[in-house]
């Protein structure tokens, strides 16, 4: 190509282009695109939360002329967008094939949070970053499908920790003028607005689009100026506020959702509702359905044909459950549009219909209005059979409509620079259109495809960049806190070490601190001078969960005070980026949830990407991964009744494989220092555990098992 300067036409198209490309959040998995904007501005990149829309606001019109004469700037800006364009463009989809008719009724997907992005921080944590990971493996099938959500312009909770080790949360008010999303007009070129009526007021929203590849997701804002103060804050933190709020989110979602789908002309033939807080989107189909002058019985047959349900919680107190006031205070005038007795109506909600002391429970409603529910992995599946027998009592428990597909992650969405430099080199330039298949990953099972020196040079190089993102957090976190002098940055933690990683919100069902009961014994084993381990921890407490800052604040003062100073650390404001970086770092992913409380998990399932070993209670997706050769088990397939008996024995299991499994096996290295029994299980892992537990996957299943029948 010439080296000759860009015509005005050139350079104009060139500016368009990357405007088109920052607002359509494929950049986030695509790499090439993500280091066009970041040599725009490093430092903005870095500190704007690798924001590609906030990257063109940093630089100038004129700058951006001026850097696209660099010919090879320019030459790999074109390159980008063309690879952009193809794949908007690209006519053989899986979608297209598999499910042409979803192409024109598509599936609408309702979340209460999306977790794209570290620059959209609109998710609470894993249920957000599966919806999301869900919308990019949709978008990368060609499947007809969009999302709806709620725009928080607060987004979720900042986490800072203080002198006293405590969380503390702060907010962040999100901009859309520095955001990848659009407002969205009407035919009159106005904003669109719809409304639902809450209490006695009528709530009004606007609506942004955010593209995702080729699918979009809409969220509905309710900050505009007809409404009261109380309902334009409605949408402004996720999950914000107390039960009011939250049922009144609820109905913005469903409710709003519904009527936003038809101002847009959508008619999907599917509504997806991850988790239950989308459930009154069944009393809008209902609520349409008798307005067009069907019976209730009616009614209620065509929402349930239209709709399958997702649960995620193996908790009891994990399901949204409100009081028959509550919803009468603020659902009262729906229902009596309705024109249906209120008590059929609650009935709905309830597993004994009759009890009016009974509250409504969303999953209850979601479970009685839909043709198909599914929990999150094999053991959820037994777990929510269970609990929901009582809805049923004419079934066995085997026989409770439940089913269930286990979650996955996005491949290219959690894949970082190193790896993809690596398989490039190794796979050549069609790699990325090959990650998805068996036959991809089953050649990092052959020495003659990546030798045992490489990968261990490779995770030697993921591991370096871990700890150096590390050093530089905590220097942050240091400076903030008035105690850059505590530790010596540059020298926190060991390069050679064993590095085990642990990051997830900190309900204390997960039990953040099991691995420090045997205290003295894990200390010995930080000093090691010959096998020495460390630990990478970080997570957000729930704002109201006291129990869980406790945890947290209990590992931090351990770091800071304990003989484990050096050998362990906490990262604050854990988020998307902080999670790539330790997943793709860390050697060992520790998890230990007390089972049967983990649904499924997806954070183990991102370290298989880079060759992490999983070391984990039998609980959610591990049951299913585990093979014995591909990372390790905490205990049996089975657990005690009894709470303080389970985490006790657990504890004993966790100190034991860690000794006699983990730890020898990492450090049992040849007479040219390469651990060849450590590489076979990382070779394992990413053979066995990346080709199935992976969102392609998982959204081929919903297609095939639940969005077709």
């Amino acid at each position: 190509m010439s080296d000759a300067p860009l015509s005005a036409s050139e350079l104009s198209e060139l500016t368009k282009g990357l405007n088109r490309l920052a607002r359509n959040l494929w950049w986030s998995w695509n790499h090439e695109a993500q280091e066009v904007f970041n040599e725009l501005s490093p430092r903005a990149w870095q500190n704007l939360y690798h924001n590609a829309v906030a990257i063109l606001h940093e630089v100038s019109d004129y700058e951006l002329q001026v850097r696209l004469q660099d010919p090879d700037f320019a030459r790999r800006v074109r390159q980008a967008l063309q690879k952009f364009d193809a794949y908007l463009q690209e006519p053989k989809t899986w979608g297209r094939e598999h499910t042409p008719a979803l192409l024109e009724k598509p599936v609408a997907y309702f979340s209460a949070e999306f977790g794209f992005h570290e620059s959209l921080p609109i998710a609470a944590g894993g249920l957000g970053v599966l919806a999301g990971d869900h919308m990019k493996s949709a978008s990368d099938l060609g499947l007809g499908l969009v999302g709806i959500t709620l725009f928080y312009r607060e987004g979720y909770f900042q986490q800072a920790i203080n002198a006293d080790n405590w969380q503390t949360e702060y907010y962040s008010l999100l901009n859309p003028r520095n955001l990848a999303m659009e407002q969205v007009f009407d035919a009159r070129n106005e904003p669109l607005m719809g409304s639902v009526e809450i209490a006695t007021s009528q709530v009004f929203f606007q609506v942004w689009r955010v593209n995702v590849g080729r699918c979009a997701v809409y969220l509905l804002d309710t900050n505009v100026a007809p409404n009261e103060t109380q309902y334009r804050d409605l949408t402004r933190r996720v999950y914000g506020g107390d039960r009011t709020t939250r049922i009144m989110q609820e109905i913005l979602l469903g409710i709003g959702g519904v009527r936003m789908l038809r101002a847009l002309g959508i008619r999907p033939s599917v509504y997806h509702m991850n988790e239950g807080h989308s459930t009154f989107l069944t009393l809008e189909l209902i609520r349409e359905q008798l307005a067009a002058g069907k019976s209730f019985a009616g009614a209620l047959a065509y929402a349930k044909a239209h709709c399958v349900f997702t649960t995620h919680t193996p908790v009891e107190a994990g399901h949204d459950r409100f009081d028959e006031s509550l919803l009468l205070y603020t659902l009262g005038n729906f229902f009596k549009d309705m024109r249906v007795p209120t008590a059929e109506l609650l009935a709905l909600g309830r597993v004994k219909p009759d009890d009016k002391n009974e509250p409504f429970c969303m999953t209850v409603l979601a479970l009685k209005a839909s043709r198909s529910a599914n929990a999150v992995s094999e053991l959820h599946g037994q777990v929510s059979r269970r609990m929901w027998h009582p809805l049923f009592p004419e079934k066995t428990e085997d026989q409770v409509p439940i089913g269930h597909i286990t979650n996955g992650v996005h491949i290219l969405g959690w894949m970082k620079g190193p790896m993809r430099r690596f398989f490039m080199r190794k796979a050549g330039p069609a790699w990325e259109q090959e990650i998805n298949a068996p036959a991809f990953w089953e050649r990092m099972a052959d020495p003659g495809f990546a030798s045992d020196e490489e990968i261990w040079a490779l995770r030697y190089n993921l591991r370096r960049e871990m700890i150096e993102f590390a050093r530089r957090r905590l220097l942050i976190q240091g400076h903030r806190l008035e105690q850059s002098d505590f530790i010596v940055y540059d020298r926190l933690l060991n390069m050679d070490a064993l590095t085990i990683g642990f990051a997830r919100r900190f309900a204390t069902y997960k039990r953040a601190p099991l691995v420090f009961q045997q205290f003295e014994e894990i200390v010995k084993l930080t000093q090691d001078p010959s096998r020495p381990i460390q630990f990478v921890f970080a997570g957000k407490a729930h704002p109201r969960d006291d129990e869980g800052k406790k945890f947290i604040q209990h590992i931090i003062h351990l770091s800071k005070y304990s003989e484990l100073q050096g050998h362990l650390i906490f990262l604050e404001n854990y988020d998307i980026h902080v999670a790539r970086q330790m997943v793709s770092g860390c050697d060992v992913w520790l998890n230990t949830p007390r089972r049967p409380l983990e649904a499924s998990g997806t954070s183990g399932q991102k370290v298989s990407l880079y060759g992490g070993l999983n070391l984990s209670i039998l609980d959610g997706w591990w049951r299913e991964g585990y093979d014995g050769t591909n990372g390790f088990a905490i205990g049996g397939d089975s657990h005690p009744n009894s709470i303080a008996e389970q985490d006790r024995r657990d504890s004993e299991n966790l100190f034991k494989v860690l000794t006699q499994e983990v730890i020898p096996c990492f450090y049992e290295r040849d007479d040219t220092g390469i651990p060849r029994q450590w590489i076979a299980r990382m070779r394992r892992a990413m053979v066995t555990l990346v080709p199935k537990f992976n969102t392609n996957r998982m959204v081929q299943d919903y297609a095939k098992k639940y969005y077709l029948a």
